[in-house]
């Protein structure tokens, strides 16, 4: 491949694109849990409607999964990314502008929709230009990205919020993504690993994804276990901590910001360390079942308050910034061609999960707060999420072997 003659050049060009596309999609996941008491002041709305609101994001990110694996197969990353980015940008201006529940949750599934590809368009880019022993660290890469956007979304949007408001938060996000979909257009691309199937043909493809064994060895887990911490961070995390806790609002966002340091600190591990355990016999599918293992352990010791918040929800952000090692090493067990689409259909579930349970918790919550306190409504819906996590770790640790081939594969 002509481009693997200048490595150093091609990542230059390629990685901080993208990258800058994950950071500005990770921090407008989580924003939210940091403005979620002025939200519910200016609306006036109960935690179920919070949830739904912010959730929204995650139903239109979900929803769009499928469609953006085909279109990443058959168009490329560079020209389906910069024009979902210009529908996120449309969001924001939306979400700034809005004054009623139901405008709000239509831009932020605008902006859900608008950023659905950030991520699994830097997979499919790396894997087109990068061989593929390089790609576990240049993931990392791109979810150190994500990780300096979920520390955006901390402390330093609390901090802007006395000047700029929510909404101006959300204006200013617009115009960041106007300038990064312009950026990506200067990026290389290439047809290499691009699908030219019939539609037909595409979708029996994606037919049969859904119906493979060593799929849905790592679905439920990506549904429920990694879903289910995109809902707390994304939203939930705050209020347990000032309601649970007992936590100022300042002290909260300081927990915040140090679980998106810790999941930051986790990214740079894979990254830089990957490829040297694995030469020393600690495969990724090992770090991925500890990581997953420790973040259900690190839930469980947070219901019953065993250790101070600032310690053990950045142990949580550590855990879990190792379970995106689950799309490599998914991918990496269907042909190229196929690794966009199998990419979103992990994509489908995990958000699809997100979404679920941060509504869900919501209305959970709500509902057991009307016999308990709201404390006590927390610690029982959070330890209702933390059973049903344990049995999809428990499904994914069992062995599964591939009972046949999957169209395209040797």
């Amino acid at each position: 491949m002509a481009a693997m003659h200048h490595p150093l050049r091609l990542w230059l060009r390629l990685v901080p694109a993208y990258a800058l596309g994950y950071f500005l999609s990770y921090g407008l996941r989580s924003v939210n849990a940091v403005i979620a008491p002025e939200l519910m002041r200016e609306l006036d709305i109960t935690a179920a409607g919070l949830g739904l609101l912010t959730s929204a994001y995650f139903l239109a990110f979900g929803l769009f999964q499928l469609p953006l694996g085909l279109l990443l197969d058959r168009f490329g990353p560079r020209r389906v990314e910069a024009a979902l980015l210009l529908v996120a940008a449309a969001g924001c201006t939306l979400f700034g502008l809005g004054t009623t529940l139901k405008t709000l949750a239509l831009a932020r599934a605008l902006i859900g929709l608008g950023v659905s590809a950030c991520l699994m368009a830097s997979f499919k880019a790396f894997s087109q230009w990068f061989p593929a022993e390089r790609l576990p660290s240049l993931t990392a890469t791109i979810m150190v990205a994500g990780g300096l956007g979920a520390l955006t979304a901390s402390v330093p949007v609390a901090a802007a919020l006395p000047l700029l408001g929510w909404r101006g938060v959300f204006f200013l996000c617009a115009g960041l993504l106007l300038l990064t979909a312009a950026y990506l257009l200067t990026v290389p691309d290439q047809g290499a690993g691009t699908q030219r199937e019939s539609l037909q043909q595409q979708l029996r493809t994606l037919r049969a994804i859904f119906t493979d064994r060593m799929f849905w060895r790592f679905a439920p887990q990506g549904c429920l276990v990694a879903g289910g911490f995109m809902a707390i961070q994304g939203l939930w995390a705050m209020p347990w901590l000032m309601e649970v806790n007992g936590v100022a609002r300042a002290d909260a966002a300081g927990v915040l910001f140090l679980l998106a340091l810790a999941m930051l600190a986790g990214f740079l591990f894979v990254a830089t360390c990957a490829g040297g355990l694995a030469r020393r016999g600690i495969a990724p599918m090992t770090l991925l079942s500890v990581g997953m293992g420790l973040a259900l352990l690190t839930e469980l010791a947070i219901i019953l308050d065993l250790a101070r918040p600032s310690w053990l929800w950045p142990l949580l952000g550590v855990s879990f910034s190792l379970g995106n090692i689950a799309y490599s090493q998914l991918s990496a067990t269907f042909p190229l061609a196929l690794a966009g689409r199998v990419n979103t259909a992990l994509n489908l579930l995990v958000f699809v999960g997100a979404f679920g349970l941060q509504w869900g918790i919501g209305a959970a919550v709500d509902g057991f707060a009307g016999g308990m306190g709201r404390a006590d409504a927390f610690r029982l819906t959070f330890a209702l999420l933390l059973l049903v996590q344990g049995l999809a770790f428990a499904w994914f640790l069992l062995p599964v072997k591939r009972a046949y081939a999957v169209p395209g594969m040797a």
